[in-house]
């Protein structure tokens, strides 16, 4: 699908379905809700899947990669070389989501969607890299949709594929400026408030980022009003990427978990280009981001994890899944009330 075909088939999540589940969950021999927000995402994940049995046997993490052009501003600690290693470590389970999904019995999927050079990811490269946004529009509108439909695209095939619960990643040398400078124009935010040190920068690499997003800004003058040309003159291409899968699985009536800082803002264009998209998305953690309250609030969310972690990769969503398992393990195999023959509890004024 392109990207407004998929526009046209993402609908408002069945409230019948959810309210099937909620009336399970009560029927279920535990105190009411005693499960607190374990039990709204299985009721959410109902409406998703228009089903009250609720269903997810195979997950897998799609991992966005992308080089930024900015870097060229000094405003990462290393080069875009890491960007690659790290991408390519996915696929030997050397890096810590792939890791992680071993653990957790998913399946990782990185994605070359614009990194620098040649590598062994697979490739459906929008660009080698997106341009220094400092002197001009990072991509172009036409790139930054194919970017989204690229993320579409991947939803299509892990669906087919038989998946029925997505997380977002991304691996991007530069991409908590982009991120940042994406959050500011789209929630009109000071950058100084929405900008953090990422991994690791000095006092002065912040000043350097903060400056260069100013400067991006002022020189880019992106629409708030049109999430699509903010991500285009201000963005990346993994951020358009898992945007798309935000968008795709939406239409596909499969839910999306978000990592972080930079996961969220995708979902943030996601949700800006199609409002709907917001309840198919499911938030895992509260990344050690500065702002990332700020997103998290702006998209409607709240974490299911505070761990203080900020390392990306996807690695906050994918320890989600676990809960997640957990969780659809009660709902589905708990005796009910009726069976135990114990009065059910009724909800009190």
């Amino acid at each position: 699908m392109n990207l407004q075909e998929t526009l046209a088939k993402i609908e408002p999540v069945d409230k019948d379905a959810a309210a099937a589940a909620v009336r399970h969950w009560d029927s279920v021999a535990h105190p009411l809700h005693s499960l607190g927000k374990l039990e709204d995402v299985i009721v959410q994940i109902a409406g998703i899947q228009r089903s009250s049995r609720v269903a997810f046997d195979r997950k897998c993490l799609i991992t966005m990669c992308a080089d930024n052009g900015v870097v060229e501003e000094g405003v990462t600690q290393t080069g875009q070389e890491v960007t690659v290693q790290v991408a390519e470590n996915f696929l030997q389970e050397k890096a810590t989501a792939g890791i992680l999904c071993r653990k957790t019995g998913a399946d990782i999927f990185p994605i070359d969607i614009g990194m620098y050079r040649d590598n062994s990811v697979r490739n459906c490269r929008i660009a080698y890299g997106t341009k220094n946004m400092t002197k001009g529009p990072a991509m172009t509108r036409e790139e930054a949709v194919r970017a989204l439909e690229v993320g579409i695209m991947i939803a299509e095939e892990k669906y087919a594929e038989g998946y029925r619960l997505f997380a977002t990643g991304e691996m991007g040398i530069g991409n908590t400026t982009t991120s940042s400078a994406i959050a500011s124009v789209l929630l009109n935010q000071p950058v100084e408030l929405m900008t953090g040190r990422g991994a690791g920068l000095s006092s002065e690499g912040l000043k350097r980022k903060i400056n260069a997003i100013h400067k991006a800004i002022e020189v880019n003058k992106p629409d708030p009003t049109d999430a699509i040309d903010v991500l285009a003159k201000v963005g990346g291409f993994d951020i358009a990427g898992m945007a798309g899968v935000y968008l795709g699985g939406a239409a596909l009536h499969v839910p999306v978990v978000a990592d972080g800082f930079i996961s969220c803002v995708a979902a943030l264009v996601a949700i800006r280009i199609c409002p709907e998209a917001a309840d198919y998305i499911i938030a895992s953690h509260m990344s050690k981001e500065p702002a990332a309250h700020i997103i998290m609030e702006a998209i409607g969310k709240e974490p299911h994890l505070t761990c203080d972690m900020c390392l990306g990769e996807g690695t906050g969503a994918v320890m989600m899944f676990p809960l997640l398992d957990m969780a659809l393990e009660v709902y589905n195999r708990m005796a009910t009330f009726e069976e135990n023959d114990i009065e059910a509890y009724v909800h009190l004024q």
